[in-house]
């Protein structure tokens, strides 16, 4: 006898809502609260490093870079310095802005209405930031890997496989979340 889409279908978990107050959207939340002033804290530090390394006087730095076969050490001249200081700055910046995009999201869902035309923008936006941040890091690996020759293999497009899924699925969540928007209009207007 084949399983009807009926049987297949997962049992509701007893006393776990996913929306509205007291649900396991309530908690995410306050879980994105907690990773956004993480975040926002360590961009801020991030800055003041920035700072610290573009105006005091300091030696030559220099990297370690070690691999199976042994290390080099690497001259960081202040450029350098600032150009990697400004990508953390750049990485923590860019996911805190996806973090404040998402607990808005995720204000709607404990509200219990989350199709709001609202969080189609949000969701598009968390696109965005998702492939700038992802372009970001490939090309930063790319400039490290250029400075550590020899020690350091450069990413390949591979690498970009995953996160460019992961875009994708946002933009069709925001495209549903549009659908749904668009439902409930027409909804409330036949009322």
């Amino acid at each position: 006898m084949p399983l009807s889409p009926r049987r297949l279908a997962m049992p509701p978990l007893k006393g776990l809502r996913a929306l509205g107050p007291g649900s396991v959207s309530s908690l995410l939340k306050t879980a994105l609260d907690v990773a956004y002033a993480v975040l926002i804290l360590l961009t801020v530090l991030g800055a003041v490093l920035f700072v610290t390394v573009a105006f005091i006087p300091m030696d030559q730095l220099a990297l370690n870079v070690t691999d199976d076969a042994g290390g080099a050490q690497i001259p960081l001249p202040r450029p350098h310095a600032l150009f990697g200081v400004g990508a953390f700055i750049g990485y923590f910046a860019g996911f805190a802005l996806i973090l404040r995009n998402l607990r808005r999201v995720f204000r709607t869902l404990t509200l219990g209405d989350p199709f709001q035309p609202e969080n189609v923008a949000r969701l598009r936006q968390i696109g965005w930031i998702l492939t700038t941040v992802t372009g970001g890091v490939w090309v930063g690996q790319m400039a490290v890997s250029h400075l550590a020759r020899g020690i350091m293999d450069p990413p390949s497009l591979f690498n970009l496989v995953t996160p460019a899924f992961s875009v994708l699925v946002v933009f069709v969540l925001a495209e549903v979340f549009r659908e749904g928007a668009r439902l409930r209009r027409e909804s409330e207007l036949t009322i």
